[in-house]
């Protein structure tokens, strides 16, 4: 993989603020008619897909795609002082009520959360799912990163590229970047400066995570600085997996 310079990420980021990434290159069929594209962001918690590429995800449903948010696990540990049980029920209410604010529609893979596995079991099981989503783009979370979770599902969702003949566009996205996400240097930026709104209030669907004094303001100011980088008010950050066989998309 060759590095890409300062320029040429700016230059790329340029073209993108124009367009939804992937959408000016598959969304038509063979004959040239507008087709539905079938987009996951896999995430490894409630509240990832929507933290990290809700603006992402608002784009694209609010252009008639079908978004789903892929969740490894139901946050069983992410609530203090409340059971497994009790924590998955909340935190899978919030999760299906900031889906309905984006468009998208919830899809779990019921691992554990902070007990994820990554073995033969649950490579077999995150494959099935995506080949039953069949989907055009998945988006998932940067393999370096100091969450055990986050890396869980980063590895599956590759496997699962691999196995499936490299079938989808993979790109991945960064989660409060310098603290969980690490050595992230984005190949594609996203302009949500026109759905910020929209991906603020579906992350502040999830009550239980204190988004207003927490995780939100870290994603605040990631958008600001992306947009910066990129040359719009506020943007989000990808990278693109640059083994993909079909032509480059962003």
């Amino acid at each position: 993989m060759s590095e890409m310079t300062r320029r040429e990420a700016l230059k790329g980021a340029a073209s993108l603020a124009v367009g939804l990434p992937v959408a000016s290159v598959l969304a038509s069929d063979a004959q040239g008619a507008a087709r539905k594209l079938k987009v996951v962001v896999a995430g490894a918690h409630p509240d990832d897909p929507e933290s990290a590429s809700g603006g992402l995800m608002a784009l694209y449903a609010g252009a008639g795609h079908d978004v789903a948010s892929l969740y490894l696990t139901r946050g069983e540990a992410g609530v203090p002082a409340k059971s497994h049980e009790e924590a998955a029920r909340i935190r899978t209410e919030e999760a299906e009520a900031a889906c309905r604010i984006l468009g998208s529609r919830p899809v779990f893979a019921d691992q554990v959360d902070a007990s994820t596995e990554v073995n033969r079991t649950r490579y077999d099981e995150l494959k099935r799912l995506l080949d039953d989503e069949k989907p055009d783009l998945v988006v998932t979370h940067w393999p370096i990163d100091t969450h055990r979770d986050h890396r869980a599902i980063s590895l599956l969702v590759y496997d699962a590229w691999l196995h499936s003949g490299k079938s989808f566009e993979l790109y991945y996205f960064e989660t409060e970047s310098g603290q969980q996400t690490q050595h992230f240097w984005p190949t594609h930026y996203v302009d949500i400066t026109e759905v910020e709104e929209r991906k603020r209030q579906a992350c502040f669907a999830h009550k239980s995570q204190n988004p207003e004094k927490g995780f939100y303001t870290l994603h605040s100011e990631m958008h600001r600085f992306r947009g910066c980088e990129a040359g719009v008010r506020l943007a989000e950050a990808y990278i693109r997996h640059n083994q993909c066989l079909k032509k480059d998309s962003l």
